[in-house]
């Protein structure tokens, strides 16, 4: 089976009232963790790649890992490149055999933001892949994005429609209460996403896949494991699952989840070292960390995302 595009994806989620699970990827045992995962659950996947990542594991490495795990699993499987800042990564990427896109317009006007989009949208659509487009601004870190919680905004639902009509873009990342990394929250606040905002926008776009981005959860679990086995963590608490899954049955069809798997595997792998302190062979920590991230994969695809047996 070769890579597939969000389209098909994104029309079976909205009716069936789940979300597909969007995981970014750096090396070879995360994309075999949440591939793994997925063809347990029976479930579609977005293999998503930063640019940090593409810097990190090189553009054609990362190609060649998600074509094997495509291969090995027999699951559709879209490639998406994650927050692309310019006209020209995303060319890049379309050029280099991703299925979908994203152009990160947000820092710039309303105007601006829908003449890069449309730029990036014209290039895609003419070779059969798919764009990703955003409105507001989300508050947090996630390698390359840093938006202060000053600087973010919700996205404004009066313009949505322009923006889409006038982009063309396939699917819209829209800004409702989550942020990126795994610090959103102190404890004694209280998460909250805008349902109301959802809402609205859906009413404004019927039938159009909405995304969210900085969704992860953070699990008070591998917090403890971390700072247990020599980490300084902070405590920190992310986005209540049960309101991801309730997102899940509205207009989001792609829900972006990071921090998580970072955390998990790092717990796991803090862990063994600790445990085992004369294992020096990656293949022993880095296939506990593998474990750890495979399973909560599972289960955002079973308990969050709704996506499991929708093959």
């Amino acid at each position: 089976m070769p890579l597939v595009t969000t389209k098909e994806m994104f029309e079976k989620a909205y009716k069936g009232g789940y979300a597909i699970g969007a995981f970014n990827v750096n090396n070879m045992e995360i994309v075999q963790g949440i591939t793994e995962a997925a063809k347990e659950e029976q479930s579609p996947v977005i293999l998503q790649v930063s640019a940090g990542a593409r810097k990190y594991a090189k553009h054609i490495y990362l190609i060649k890992l998600v074509e094997a795990a495509v291969a090995d699993t027999n699951i559709p499987v879209a490639l998406h490149l994650d927050h692309g800042e310019s006209f020209e990564i995303c060319k890049d990427c379309v050029d280099g055999g991703f299925t979908s896109v994203m152009i990160d317009g947000s820092k710039y006007s309303f105007e601006e933001n829908i003449e890069i989009t449309r730029k990036v949208v014209e290039y895609a659509h003419a070779r059969g892949v798919v764009v990703e487009g955003e409105l507001g601004k989300l508050a947090g870190i996630e390698d390359a994005v840093n938006v202060s919680d000053a600087d973010a905004q919700f996205t404004n639902p009066a313009e949505v429609e322009e923006f889409v009509t006038r982009t063309g873009v396939d699917s819209l990342a829209i800004a409702i209460g989550t942020s990126h990394g795994a610090f959103k929250f102190k404890p004694g606040q209280k998460p909250q996403l805008r349902f109301d905002i959802l809402e609205n926008i859906q009413k404004r776009l019927p039938n159009f896949p909405i995304v969210l981005h900085g969704a992860s959860s953070v699990p008070q679990e591998y917090v403890k494991m971390v700072n247990e086995y020599g980490g300084k963590m902070p405590n920190a608490i992310g986005i209540p699952e049960e309101m991801l899954r309730e997102a899940a049955k509205m207009a989001v069809c792609k829900i972006n989840i990071d921090s998580d798997l970072r955390l998990g595997m790092t717990a796991s792998v803090r862990k063994h070292l600790v445990e085992n302190p004369d294992h020096f062979d990656p293949r022993q920590y880095l296939a506990d960390g593998r474990t750890a991230l495979r399973e909560m994969v599972r289960h955002k695809i079973r308990d969050v995302l709704g996506s499991s047996n929708t093959l």
